[in-house]
């Protein structure tokens, strides 16, 4: 099979501005599209090494070197040491994809066909599923990160004890007690009943379903070394469960935690 340099550095060129721009997008960073251009150029070309005699540790240490200069043209000096590790986390993924996809398809070199120019019917399918896959991911671990950020370890004090719950900083979450408008941390733990003898009733309407929540005053509330001491924990009885959250923090929180 033919190999022609020129469609190989090509693909490189691809697929290092597939990752520039991956990071771009993951860390909303405004840089130029020239700059990203510019950094997939220093990647591609890169592939000349290979044909420099060198050892496996001088080879290491200068794409070492390229990958520091690539993300240095494209985003500058600003977080360096944060931008250079999601760099290199979607490397590894995508380095792993391509593996897969190129060990998938080929195994055991069986059912491997060729175009009259040497080019693979298996290199195309890497080339349009690579995206794909790495656009998936990117997107993914996007809304995790942002929904990983309206997470909170919440310390609840009330009567000399310490509740310690995992809260979720809800937006929808605008319920508030008719009389002093003190914002409500819903919750369904238990360990709250036996506490709620001489409730506070707050009413409450959602979408097709409207009822009172019993609520109680805590002697204070600390999130983030933050203390709140104007709000109410009500006690829900319908389950809820937002993936590891013990509570939801209601939007009024918002202002103080972001």
């Amino acid at each position: 099979m033919k190999i022609y340099l020129d469609l190989v550095i090509f693909v490189n060129i691809f697929f290092d501005f597939l990752l520039l721009f991956g990071v771009k997008y993951l860390l909303k960073k405004r840089t130029k599209f020239i700059r990203l251009i510019m950094g997939s150029v220093i990647g591609g070309v890169s592939i000349f090494f290979l044909f420099i005699p060198l050892n496996t540790i001088s080879l290491f240490l200068l794409k070492i070197i390229v990958s520091i200069v690539m993300v240095l043209v494209s985003f500058g000096e600003r977080n360096f040491l944060k931008t250079y590790l999601y760099f290199y986390t979607l490397s590894i993924f995508l380095g792993g994809v391509m593996y897969f996809l190129n060990y998938t398809l080929s195994y055991k070199n069986e059912g491997l066909v060729f175009f009259s120019n040497g080019l693979s019917i298996n290199f195309i399918v890497m080339f349009i599923l690579s995206p794909i896959l790495l656009y998936a991911y990117i997107k993914e671990k996007k809304e995790k990160n942002q929904n990983q950020s309206n997470y909170y370890l919440v310390d609840i004090y009330i009567q000399d004890k310490k509740y310690r719950l995992t809260g979720y900083l809800d937006t929808g979450n605008t319920l508030k007690d008719p009389y002093k408008k003190r914002p409500v941390i819903i919750t369904n733990d238990k360990r709250f009943q036996p506490l709620i003898d001489q409730a506070i009733l707050v009413p409450y309407e959602t979408i097709g379903n409207k009822g009172i929540i019993k609520c109680i005053k805590p002697d204070k509330v600390v999130i983030e070394n933050k203390e709140f001491s104007n709000c109410l924990i009500g006690k829900s009885n319908e389950k809820f469960r937002l993936e590891d959250s013990d509570c939801i923090l209601p939007n009024k929180f918002k202002e103080e935690l972001l």
